[in-house]
């Protein structure tokens, strides 16, 4: 006995989960405007995005020249934009802010729109053209709307963005580096203060430029070193009268006195070279684990 009223409950139960989703389906492919209208705003306040943008986006094609278009079109992108889905989001938006410039949610819109670009953004070692992208919308934002209640989310959003840039063109550099085509990475190195003197890893490229000269004025034939060592002398002088304080500084320092010495400049000791290399090795160490 106890078994059939189980079972006729739990009939019952998936009968009125049917009769849900069946009320649901009815009213997406139902042409009531109005019933539909209200029942996307029902679910969109109780967040049930995925099924509000669904009945947002139908009434997009039947809303044509209702007088809530751009209600309509705007709340389906919000819909897939708190439903995290920000690739058709950032789509809707694109397009609401295409049909409706003067709309009272415009503005709104064109932020959501740079949001979505920004959070659509990949690692800084992926391929950087979405991170370009965000970078120009965001500016032509800030630049059409001054002063914005939004200004510090974008300045935040161009810094971030930026500094992933800045990232991904010191490690691509420092690869050469590292694959020990020094060579290659001075020249990388170099480009990138061309193209952007502000990068924020400057100390580090700076460093990196007159190890690379060094290292290879020091792999170097005999009658092609003094060139070489001169050109690292250059890179050396260059990263100490920028940057005279700089903890790279007493590395650097041994490999410039090795360098005077090769070009027959410097009457000290190999040792006292070696004492100073394994001084600054300990600093580095130290700070090494400090930044840990």
């Amino acid at each position: 006995m106890k078994a059939c009223k189980s079972i006729f409950f739990f009939c019952l139960f998936l009968l009125a989960i049917a009769s849900c989703k069946s009320q649901y389906e009815m009213l997406l492919n139902s042409t009531d405007i109005d019933a539909k209208y209200t029942a996307a705003f029902d679910l969109f306040n109780r967040g049930k995005f995925e099924k509000a943008s669904k009945l947002f986006e139908s009434l997009t094609v039947q809303a044509k020249g209702y007088t809530k278009e751009d209600t309509v079109q705007y709340y389906w992108g919000l819909s897939n934009y708190r439903n995290k889905d920000y690739y058709t989001a950032e789509t809707n938006f694109t397009r609401f802010v295409s049909d409706f410039p003067l709309s009272p949610f415009a503005e709104d819109a064109r932020f959501l729109r740079i949001d979505c670009l920004y959070r659509a953004c990949l690692r800084y070692e992926l391929d950087p053209k979405p991170t370009y992208a965000a970078i120009s919308a965001i500016s032509e934002y800030m630049a059409e709307y001054p002063g914005n209640p939004h200004d510090e989310v974008c300045s935040n959003m161009l810094r971030d963005l930026g500094e992933r840039l800045d990232r991904k063109a010191f490690e691509s550099a420092k690869l050469y580096y590292k694959m020990e085509d020094y060579r290659a990475a001075r020249t990388a190195f170099k480009n990138i203060l061309k193209e952007d003197s502000e990068n924020i890893y400057r100390e580090q490229i700076l460093y990196y430029t007159a190890m690379s000269s060094y290292k290879f004025a020091d792999m170097s034939v005999e009658d092609k070193k003094k060139e070489r060592y001169l050109t690292f002398v250059d890179d050396y002088l260059n990263f100490i009268g920028e940057l005279p304080e700089s903890s790279y500084r007493k590395q650097l320092d041994v490999y410039y006195k090795r360098a005077q010495k090769a070009l027959g400049r410097f009457s000290g000791s190999e040792e006292e070279l070696m004492e100073k290399n394994k001084e600054f090795e300990k600093e580095m160490k130290k700070l090494e684990s400090g930044k840990k």
